[in-house]
């Protein structure tokens, strides 16, 4: 569990270090959106393994050293973030980070919904399918029989 808040933790350094490294020569946003976006999924991962509280044994869920850990790196990562806005805003002019923050946002909301209604229209095809599967299995019950009294008739008359 140590190990994957790390990761978060981690990935959010690293971000910020390739922000600062680049934020004065950059020319637009995009030449650091890369940066941001792994800000952000860091900073996703953190608050994850905060919010999962799942390990093999009660000392390392509930042990002071990893509710500690948690703690620190989620506030470390909510320091790292208010510094990067302060200097994206400063770079590109104030609204910035939080216009980027909107648009990431409304874009995964996005993507959550085409899932969801990919998913409804394929739940929706297979019922049609089972039905046209149904109504073909009730024609074909019927057509045999048909042909079977057909042929009983036949072979009686």
């Amino acid at each position: 569990m140590i190990a994957e808040t790390l990761a978060g933790i981690a990935l959010v350094k690293s971000a910020v270090d390739g922000i600062k490294s680049t934020i004065n020569t950059a020319n637009d946003i995009g030449e650091i959106a890369k940066y941001v976006d792994n800000l952000l999924e860091g900073e996703k991962q953190v608050q994850q393994q905060r919010a999962k509280k799942s390990g093999s044994s009660i000392s390392e869920q509930f042990g002071i050293e990893s509710v500690a850990q948690e703690v620190i790196d989620a506030r470390i990562a909510q320091e790292k973030i208010q510094e990067m806005r302060n200097l994206v805003d400063m770079r590109f002019g104030p609204g910035t980070w939080q216009s980027i923050v909107d648009l990431r946002n409304q874009r995964i909301r996005e993507a959550k919904e085409a899932a969801l209604k990919a998913k409804r229209e394929a739940m929706q095809r297979q019922e049609e399918m089972m039905e046209a599967v149904k109504i073909a299995a009730g024609i074909g019950v019927v057509v045999a029989i048909s042909v079977g009294l057909f042929i009983f008739l036949l072979t009686n008359v």
